[in-house]
């Protein structure tokens, strides 16, 4: 699908609900996760946001809930992290979909050696999900997606593989970034509002599809084939259109 520019994007509406990605989205991406830089504007900007749309925004990552918090200080904020497997909502409550602990430990097992073979690669145990990184080792792109989909083979129907840029994650099947939207939009202050949706990745593609499916707006932030209705190029363009909107829902 070709997403339409930021020229055709509708007004701000005060009825808007806000699901945002982070990393490429809001935050410029890094060699490594706890690599990126967080910038005081940013987090008036994510403050106004939620204010003003009393509270119908929601950061919807990749990152961990506990990792989210400590990089944007955002303690009571709905958040969804590691793609919709945990979600708190706007009560505080906390929503949780594991994986199976014994499955998990093994695939831990079964990388170890691959890198200690491959310095560029790099694990990171989300709590939830596994994360394989090749972002400092792009020629190993191939050899990493197909280690991953022989392991998740061998561990049956439970688990799936979530792609993303230059990284691939084992995860509980059926729970994604769009199971998380959909979610919020059954509760306050979410319920009842027109969802829009900014992502920038593969693992932000379900969240599009919800929000397409209820008639919300979804915008794409950069290149590549989406199934969004709308495309921004870049972090400062999110940012920019971001700070737009926030006028429109005063």
């Amino acid at each position: 699908m070709s997403a339409r520019s930021v020229e055709r994007l509708p007004a701000a509406n005060p009825d808007w609900a806000f699901f945002l990605d982070v990393d490429g989205t809001l935050l410029e991406i890094a060699d490594q996760p706890s690599a990126v830089r967080v910038d005081l504007d940013l987090l008036d900007l994510i403050g106004k946001l939620s204010r003003n749309s009393g509270g119908a925004l929601a950061l919807v990552s990749g990152r961990s809930i506990s990792d989210l918090e400590e990089l944007l200080g955002v303690q009571h904020m709905p958040l969804a992290g590691q793609h919709g497997l945990e979600r708190r909502d706007a009560t505080g409550r906390l929503w949780i979909h594991a994986a199976p602990p014994a499955a998990k430990c093994s695939f831990k097992e079964a990388l170890a050696p691959v890198l200690d073979r491959h310095p560029g690669l790099l694990l990171e145990d989300k709590g939830l999900t596994l994360a394989l990184h090749y972002r400092r080792a792009p020629h190993l792109a191939s050899y990493a997606h197909r280690l991953m989909q022989r392991l998740i083979g061998e561990a049956g129907g439970a688990l799936e593989l979530q792609k993303g840029k230059r990284v691939i994650e084992i995860k509980p099947a059926g729970i994604d970034k769009g199971t998380a939207v959909a979610e919020y939009l059954t509760e306050s202050p979410f319920r009842g509002r027109q969802p829009v949706f900014i992502g920038d990745d593969l693992n932000d593609e379900q969240g599009f599809a919800e929000v397409n499916r209820m008639g919300g707006i979804s915008i794409k932030v950069g290149p590549g084939r989406s199934c969004a209705a709308y495309r921004l190029s870049g972090v400062a363009a999110v940012r920019h259109w971001l700070h737009g909107a926030l006028k429109g829902i005063r």
